[in-house]
């Protein structure tokens, strides 16, 4: 396979918050094969980076690829084939922003996974739970009061974000078969929340024989579930049932944070989408009580940005954004600076990312065996983390896989 040389590299990836001195790499069939200072090999191509900083591609932790619009009801509704089409816009969106991995929170498929993994359209890899699973009434449950009829589409239709089951058996029988239909770990919808009419945020949703049943079958796959989880005693319950990763979390109290750090669970705060849904939900579809919701939980979620980090919490980068408010995703690195240095805002989205997926050494990181997914940014992010905005404008080249999915004139 042919080897590309890449020299002059200035490596970002949160790792310190000084800019490093300028290393070498090589990359050969989608992967890393060396880093270091001057090498010399022989490759087929060679590229002069001067200086330039290089970061791993990024990862966001908390997307929902397939949500098409922010009135879920509808989303999940939409006939699938523009559904696909749609999601594959979101995608090629994400990578341009210089996402190469995702984490699917709900709604992604096999299908459209394995559609990006077989080069039939550019976007981010995906790592995906398939539909997420909720009760009835829970954060899943889009039906009105006078609804009453089952919604099977739920389970089958590629713009639902999850699927509702009730019970030990059924929930046991869903997680399984969202394994066996491609999941790579599984989402619960453990607390109330933002979107979803009859589920105010802290209603403990599940019982707790149902979140242990759960998290049985995911263990028994070697792999985790993760949970929607706001307020404090759903986050608690949650833990004793056996979940591995916090998603959202904006009102853990400090015994709890404390307790997350002890017991090694991440938290996937996603901030972007309260400060989006607040100021224009009512664009995007979403009801008044739901951006009233997400107004109420909104500063919560701020406070405790530092506070994850400074007990020891790990943090993951997410967005958890719908429909029309997508290209906002890289704004969530801007609201963490304001509360946290760059390093460690950077070190979400790479190092630390890469370990909440549970694929350390293979994303995240500039390494040896590690896929050649690397972004080259025109500025230095430790100093301007603005320069990962505006929708990659200031991003030079995106490699995915060995591949460049964009390269400026100037390089």
């Amino acid at each position: 396979m042919p080897v590309q040389l890449f020299k002059n590299a200035r490596i970002v990836d949160g790792s310190q918050a000084d800019l490093p001195d300028p290393v070498d790499f090589a990359v050969e069939d989608g992967r890393f094969v060396e880093v270091g200072t001057s090498l010399s090999l022989d490759a087929d191509t060679t590229m002069d980076l001067g200086g330039a900083v290089v970061m791993p591609g990024l990862i966001d932790c908390h997307v929902h690829i397939s949500m098409v619009s922010g009135n879920l009801a509808l989303s999940a509704a939409l006939p699938n084939t523009w559904v696909a089409h749609k999601s594959a816009q979101i995608m090629k969106g994400m990578l341009m922003r210089g996402f190469t991995t995702v984490r699917d929170m709900g709604g992604a498929d096999w299908g459209i996974c394995q559609a990006q993994r077989d080069g039939l359209f550019d976007g981010p890899r995906v790592v995906m739970c398939g539909k997420a699973l909720s009760q009835t009434g829970g954060h899943n449950d889009y039906r009105q009061r006078y609804d009453t009829g089952y919604p099977q589409h739920y389970e089958t239709n590629l713009g639902s974000m999850g699927r509702i089951v009730d019970g030990v058996d059924s929930v046991r029988r869903a997680a399984r078969e969202e394994i066996k239909g491609g999941a790579e770990f599984l989402k619960v919808m453990a607390d109330g929340g933002v979107s979803s009419p009859s589920d105010p945020i802290g209603y403990l949703v599940f019982s707790r024989d149902e979140l242990k049943a759960i998290a049985e079958v995911a263990d028994g796959y070697g792999t985790y579930v993760s949970g929607h989880l706001y307020c404090d005693e759903a986050i608690q319950r949650a833990l004793d049932c056996g979940i591995g990763c916090v998603e959202h979390g904006n009102l853990a109290s400090d015994d709890t944070i404390a307790r997350m750090a002890r017991e090694g669970v991440p938290v996937v705060p996603t901030n972007i989408t309260l400060d989006i849904v607040s100021k224009m939900g009512a664009d995007a579809g979403m009801e008044p009580a739901a951006m009233e919701r997400a107004e109420s939980i909104r500063g919560a979620g701020l406070e405790r940005t530092a506070k994850w980090v400074e007990a020891g919490v790990m943090l993951g980068f997410g967005t958890d954004l719908l429909g029309d408010m997508h290209p906002y995703q890289s704004d969530e690195f801007l609201i963490r600076a304001n509360h946290l240095p760059n390093h460690t805002v950077i070190r979400s989205a790479t190092l630390d990312a890469a370990k909440i997926l549970r694929k350390e050494g293979e994303i995240g990181v500039i390494a040896a065996g590690a896929h050649a997914d690397f972004i080259v940014v025109n500025g230095n992010p430790l100093e301007d983390i603005s320069v990962l905005t505006d929708q990659g404008s200031r991003i030079d080249m995106i490699v995915q896989g060995g591949v460049a999915k964009k390269k400026s004139a100037a390089l």
